[in-house]
């Protein structure tokens, strides 16, 4: 029986993840800010007959994927597939955004995530078995005005990821870049873009069939999955348009609308 990983699972795409491995008998280490959330999701979760460690963590603060790590390696806790989902985004224009969002985007979406890939990953090459899958969005494949810094972040994600992958192409690891679209989870409400035109007009996918896709994607180990058609069809639109055209679409996308 594997041991998966999962950060940010108290809620949204994680809970959903995390539901799937469950179902299929994965026992889970899950990693969030909140304590109360975690133990909820574990008491359901442990229904199943699988072990749920729960971890109530803040991965932005820079200890924190090491102490992670170390914590499980002190208690003989080996992580077969690593899913680094935490993640968030702000709204706003980037000169007026308090350092501490910028910083935090970062933090999360770029330096933890490349932390935990790094540690968790040696244990896994040495058993020539393993998964990772780093979430990233459909924000990876343009730039985002208003969203300028989670953009950046995302596309710091995908290109990581695709990298990584070639690297260990022979090794029994797979690296899986996942790319969700807009979907309904709280993501929208701390990020501030609850009336976006992206979520009032256009439309999200709910985290259950993201979710689904994002599993399937790691188990097979594919490199690159963009969750939906339509968020498909979009991401590779934006490598044929002319740059300025993605950016300005980009930002109408992004513009709440009343």
């Amino acid at each position: 029986m594997s041991t998966v990983l999962i950060t940010g699972a108290s809620g949204g795409i994680g809970y959903e993840l995390a539901k799937l491995f469950a179902r299929d008998h994965h026992n889970l280490v899950l990693v969030a800010r909140s304590a109360d959330k975690l133990a909820q999701i574990a008491t359901e979760l442990q229904a199943s007959g699988i072990t749920v460690k729960t971890i109530a963590l803040d991965l932005a603060t820079p200890p924190a994927p090491k102490f992670l790590f170390d914590q499980l390696q002190r208690e003989g806790i080996a992580i077969d597939i690593l899913i680094n989902n935490a993640g968030f985004g702000a709204f706003g224009d980037f000169a007026q955004m308090p350092e501490e969002e910028i910083r935090g985007q970062i933090d999360l979406n770029i330096t933890a995530l490349t932390a935990l890939t790094r540690l968790f990953l040696p244990p896994m090459l040495a058993r020539r078995s393993g998964r990772i899958m780093n979430v990233a969005s459909t924000a990876a494949f343009q730039p985002g005005p208003l969203m300028a810094v989670y953009y950046a972040t995302k596309a710091y994600v995908l290109s990581f990821s695709e990298a990584i992958a070639n690297e260990l192409r022979h090794s029994g690891v797979t690296v899986t870049c996942f790319c969700p679209g807009a979907t309904h989870t709280g993501f929208a409400k701390r990020a501030g873009t609850e009336k976006s035109r992206l979520f009032k007009q256009l439309g999200a996918m709910s985290a259950e069939k993201v979710a689904l896709d994002g599993y399937r994607a790691v188990m097979e180990g594919r490199t690159l999955v963009i969750s939906g058609v339509h968020n498909w069809v979009v991401a590779q639109s934006t490598r044929f348009a002319p740059r300025k055209m993605v950016t300005a679409i980009s930002r109408w996308v992004a513009e709440k609308i009343e």
